[in-house]
């Protein structure tokens, strides 16, 4: 499975001259990166002549011999054929498995010619879980195509993004600190709504011309349109950012999310840093207490610097404060906290800065 850099190597490689592939395979949770990496490649499968598209929806009931018959089906104009089979939930089933793996058979058996196969067929899934990368139907679809994930951006990538896309409609910020305040501003603004930013961004296209946008024009321009979830929380919580952490927690509870599942997320978060920063106290290997535990992504990164970072007075204390929270939200007298549990979760992510 590739990543979007190698993704690009390929689309060059096509612009200039070179075949389709019969099959590719995207997988990614960001609808906004998703669709344009695939609409990069349906646009040179138009320049290479695929005219006829059909979209398949795998659902309850959903008949997987159209899959199967697509790479053997003749156009009915004659035309090259470009077909997608979204699978949402990434679950395809037993019956959906095992149709994958003979699709995948059959578009390893056909030979393309020069110019490429009569039908490419893409497919369309959400982000995969470590299990389902390793399933057998999705490794025999890896190995007769490409496969493409499409990784969501983290925070730390929002500004030099916000400045690309700036830069695609022949404008920019100010040098120096002032430009760097304004693309933060704008990354706390559209933080986890990749759409909504690219929205916000267009419409500085339409209001200002071309050139530099000074800070007091992208702050009276820009809408809060930031949404954020339980996972980027603890990533802020862990990397002891208290600013995030404060927006982050404003954001959830104006969006009404239950504060039952956020109070679990860190209890969970304060309960792995306790046990690796016992094991690290020990001599024991964190990575492998890590990767025992299922520590991925931005956390493999986080986890060994709070471990620096957090003294264990204060962990112990957060712990303690996480579960008179816990009583709190049940309706039981808590002593020594806010009358706000959200202020509790401030006072937690305050404990470990």
């Amino acid at each position: 499975m590739v990543k979007a850099d190698a993704l690009q190597a390929h689309l060059k490689k096509l612009d200039a001259g070179g075949a389709l592939l019969p099959l590719y395979i995207f997988s990614g949770d960001e609808p906004l990166l998703m669709m344009e990496a695939m609409d990069q490649l349906r646009a040179i499968a138009k320049k290479q002549s695929y005219t006829e598209r059909e979209v398949l929806l795998q659902e309850r009931g959903f008949d997987w011999s159209a899959l199967l018959s697509a790479g053997q089906t003749m156009s009915l104009f004659g035309d090259k054929r470009w077909l997608e089979l979204r699978i949402p939930t990434g679950k395809p089933g037993r019956d959906g498995a095992d149709a994958l793996k003979q699709f995948a058979a059959q578009v390893e058996s056909q030979a393309s010619g020069p110019e490429g196969p009569d039908t490419v067929v893409c497919i369309i899934l959400p982000r995969l879980d470590g299990k389902t990368k390793t399933s057998a139907w999705f490794s025999a679809l890896d190995e007769a195509g490409m496969a493409i994930q499409i990784d969501s951006l983290d925070r730390s990538q929002l500004p030099q993004w916000i400045a690309g896309r700036l830069k695609r409609q022949n404008q920019e910020v100010e040098s120096g600190a002032e430009g760097m305040r304004a693309l933060e501003f704008v990354a706390d603004q559209v933080e986890g709504n990749l759409i909504a930013a690219h929205q916000e961004i267009q419409k500085l296209g339409l209001l200002y011309p071309s050139g530099k946008l000074s800070e007091e024009q992208i702050r009276t321009a820009i809408l809060k349109v930031a949404r954020y979830n339980v996972f980027e929380l603890t990533e802020a919580m862990l990397a002891g950012d208290l600013p995030r952490l404060n927006r982050m927690l404003d954001g959830l509870k104006g969006e009404g999310e239950p504060l039952v599942l956020i109070l679990w997320s860190v209890t969970e978060e304060l309960r792995l840093l306790s046990k690796l920063k016992a094991a690290s106290d020990a001599g024991e290997s964190v990575q492998q207490l890590m990767r025992a535990n299922r520590v991925w992504g931005n956390k493999e990164r986080l986890y060994p610097t709070a471990l620096r970072r957090v003294q264990p007075l204060k962990l112990r204390r957060a712990m303690q404060v996480a579960a008179g929270l816990d009583r709190q939200v049940k309706g039981l007298y808590a002593a020594d906290l806010p009358a706000d549990p959200w202020d509790g979760l401030r006072l937690v992510g305050n404990l470990l800065r």
